[in-house]
């Protein structure tokens, strides 16, 4: 077996992750430092000058994001629907959820990703369980062990 890989069936196998990896985002390429959460249902971006318009009879999103080197992408994507995520203090906030590629290890799959501002976290992503589930078994013990490695078609 492979480095890096759990064996949990004979026909699947997952990668092993830390709790914090660098990522990228695709098509654009940025590349991003993340928190792996299992805790989390789904996956948060930390966006800038996020503004919504219209294209094609449908709402889209432009917003920008800066990784930890200060290097900045402009992303436009179509608005899925809007999430109404609960705060730690307060109530619900409206966040518009996107679909993004994300490749962490040799996994490139396009999955739900809601935008909000989370500057007063470490890490601009924070990637949930509906990323994780059935592709990687998080080890709270390790970080960084996964390079971004994503060639070919998009996983679905």
């Amino acid at each position: 077996m492979g480095a890096g890989l759990l064996n949990v069936e004979s026909s699947q196998l997952k990668q092993i992750a830390g709790w914090v990896e660098e990522v990228t985002i695709l098509p654009e390429g940025l590349e991003l430092q993340a928190k792996l959460d299992t805790g989390a249902d789904h996956s948060s971006l930390d966006v800038k000058d996020l503004a919504q318009f219209e294209r094609e009879g449908a709402t889209w999103a432009r917003f920008d994001v800066t990784n930890h080197l200060g290097k900045s992408a402009r992303f436009e994507r179509k608005i899925l629907r809007v999430s109404r995520s609960r705060l730690h203090r307060g109530g619900p906030q409206p966040r518009p959820v996107v679909l993004l590629g994300i490749c962490l290890g040799n996994h490139r799959p396009e999955v739900e990703v809601n935008l909000v501002d989370r500057s007063g976290f470490t890490y601009p992503l924070l990637i949930g369980r509906s990323f994780l589930q059935g592709r990687i078994v998080v080890d709270p013990a390790m970080a960084f062990v996964l390079k971004p490695e994503c060639r070919g078609a998009t996983e679905q």
